[in-house]
Order: structure tokens, then C-alpha cells, then sequence
């Protein structure tokens, strides 16, 4: 059965190549990565390119602009399930999602119709945040868990494995957030529909190369999101 990494793009020539060499290198059969990019000025979508002219398993849908983190997820799980894939993950591109994790997902995803890497589970695990964002990530959990109701301790971790049957009976076509919020409105649609959900721990290890896609709009896009949940207007 395939299982297809998705990795959204914008400015990661720095990474994208030697984290795809290093997620092909940890042997998984069946293994693909799809690469969303965002018309990246600084070459990563050359990058990928090239590596698809030697490795049939890598795969790239280009963009014409910046269209935002969930659109580019949505594109991804698109593809992937038309591919056949049994397996989705979302990932970043930037090493801050050890791709080392990616087999004991799937050891859980056996049990479990949704994996969710969770920073938070038995303490803190982030490597390089300065105090105030971390601060800001858990207030925004925390906020998350009382407005939806969601028992989850990284309602906004990035890092996640969808069996395919989730994203075959969620209706893509009516998820509407675009950024980190995007995380959030999966994860309840997900709950919405009897999924069983499964955290695991991860260490979330803060970007070496390029720079975070973090903004104000985002995170007030966030704070709108779970409570148009709460109240079905999403």
C-alpha cells in the first residue's frame, strides 16, 4: 500500500532536497512524496524537479503564486488519493517534523484512523522557540480545547498521518480554513466524523534555514476559525 508524504513549499531550496533524501532513506516500501509549491522564487521547485527526472516516487504540483497552507494540503491530498495512496501525511519542509517519525506513525496508524504529532504530550518537547511563541502555542491549544471541545494537547501540530478513508469521507471541497486554523478545522472534522485519534510525541525542533510563515492574519484567522466550528457555520 503507498503512503504519500505531502510537503506544502515556499523558499525551501535550503531543505526540501536533503529532506527528501532522508525520507526516502529510511527504506519504507510504498513510500512518495508530493511536493506543493508555491511558485518558490529561490529554485525549490528546480530542485524537486530534478529529482523527478531520477526518482519516479517524487512528485510536484506547481502553483502559480502564494495561495496559502491549506489549499496546498488540500491539493497534496488530492493527489495522493488518486494515486491510491493508503497513507497521507502532512509534513513540513523545513527538518522542524523529524522524518525519522514517519515509520512509527504508521506502526500507530494501524490502530488509529488519524496520528497527530504532539509536542505537548508528557511536557514540552520544542527545541528553539523564543519563550513568547511558545507561550502563544499554548494559550492557543488551550483556547482551542475549550472552545471546540477537542481533548487534544497539539490541536495545531502540523505533523500528521490520515488513514484514507478520513480524507475520502471529509468533504475537501467544504474545508474553508487556509492557515494554521487549517490544522485545527481537520482535526474537528475529523472527530466530527467518529475517527479514532491517536497523539504520539514528537520533538519539534524550530527551523535552521529560511524563515517562518507565522504572521498576525493567521494567527486572528485561528481565533475566528473554532468558533465558527462550535457553531456548525463551518
Amino acid at each position: 500500500m503507498k503512503t504519500a508524504v505531502v510537503i506544502p513549499t515556499f523558499n525551501e531550496a535550503e531543505n526540501i532536497g536533503k529532506l527528501i533524501t532522508e525520507i526516502f532513506g529510511l527504506g519504507v516500501e510504498g513510500l512518495e512524496v508530493i511536493v506543493v509549491d508555491d511558485n518558490s522564487p529561490d529554485g525549490t521547485g528546480k530542485i524537486v524537479k530534478d529529482l523527478m527526472k531520477t526518482d519516479s516516487r517524487v512528485h510536484f504540483i506547481g502553483r502559480p503564486k502564494k495561495m496559502g497552507l491549506g489549499t496546498a494540503y488540500l491539493a497534496g491530498f488530492r493527489y495522493a488519493l488518486e494515486r491510491g495512496a493508503g497513507h497521507i501525511f502532512e509534513m513540513d519542509a523545513d527538518f522542524s517534523h523529524d522524518p525519522k517519525m514517519i515509520p512509527v506513525f504508521l506502526r500507530h496508524s494501524e490502530k488509529s484512523d488519524l496520528v497527530i504529532g504532539s509536542r505537548y504530550i508528557g511536557g514540552i518537547s520544542i527545541v528553539n522557540w523564543p519563550l513568547r511563541r511558545l507561550a502563544l502555542s499554548l494559550l492557543a491549544n488551550k483556547y482551542v480545547r475549550l472552545v471546540t471541545g477537542m481533548r487534544l494537547t497539539d490541536a495545531t501540530s502540523g505533523y500528521k498521518c490520515y488513514r484514507r478513508k478520513v480524507l475520502e469521507t471529509i468533504d475537501l471541497e467544504k474545508i474553508r480554513s487556509n492557515g494554521y486554523s487549517f490544522q485545527i478545522e481537520m482535526k474537528y472534522k475529523t472527530r466530527q466524523k467518529n475517527f479514532s485519534v491517536k497523539e504520539i510525541p514528537i520533538i519539534f525542533i524550530d527551523r535552521n534555514f529560511g524563515t517562518t510563515k507565522m504572521s498576525r492574519r493567521i494567527v486572528l484567522e485561528a481565533l475566528v476559525v473554532v468558533w465558527k466550528l462550535r457553531f456548525g457555520l463551518l
